[in-house]
């Protein structure tokens, strides 16, 4: 799963949670030279009723659920409901009022893109739930700094190569296991290694699909 993170717009949130905003915005490069082009929703959008509303991306955190959306010439804006008496829901909710969770960030897959000399568009997309998310500018960087990384042919840090796998899903655990076994024995460029050529084209096969 893949993620593009979007600024919050908060008009205001009621005590039961009502919430609204832009989900994506069209023909607007992210950070890490992804573009989405109108349309892109079209198909995964046809017949939905309803779609998870999540914490940070993390599927054991649900806060609610988003049941309208709306696909404009500007982006995909999507209307649901906090859900408040749960604790994450509640503590959505103030985090939201407060501002301190400023964005939403979509989890999709890419099903139809293609590439340009400046950036990644993304033609179709199977939309998979909506974050709200605190967008911090160092998340973003870092996994960017990745992105960067692999494009450039060179090995990403260890740290860089674990927030990586976090932000892919895996657990803290498991980010450390792989990590620790896969790259750290690269890092260390031991006798008979290649030079991390193999490493790199998985690594920026991954960020692509």
């Amino acid at each position: 799963m893949q993620t593009f993170d979007f600024p919050l717009e908060v008009k205001d949130v009621g005590e039961d949670g009502q919430i609204e905003g832009f989900a994506a915005a069209y023909n607007n490069v992210d950070h890490g030279g992804d573009i989405i082009l109108p349309g892109a929703f079209a198909k995964t959008l046809r017949g939905r009723k309803s779609l998870p509303m999540l914490l940070y991306h993390d599927g054991r955190r649900p806060v609610g659920v988003w049941n309208a959306f709306e696909d404009s010439d500007r982006g995909l804006k999507i209307k649901g409901r906090i859900t408040t008496v749960t604790a994450d829901g509640a503590e959505a909710l103030a985090l939201v009022r407060d501002g301190a969770l400023a964005g939403l960030s979509i989890g999709y897959r890419s099903i139809k893109e293609r590439y340009t000399d400046t950036a990644r568009e993304l033609i179709e997309l199977s939309l998979l739930e909506t974050s709200l998310v605190a967008v911090p500018m160092n998340d973003r960087a870092q996994v960017t700094k990745v992105k960067h990384i692999a494009g450039e042919g060179k090995l990403p840090s260890l740290p860089d190569f674990e927030e990586f796998l976090r932000e892919a899903g895996f657990s803290r655990t498991q980010a450390t296991a792989i990590a620790g076994k896969g790259l750290s024995h690269l890092l260390r460029g031991e006798p008979g290694d290649a030079p991390g050529v193999d490493f790199l084209s998985a690594l920026s096969a991954a960020l692509a699909a």
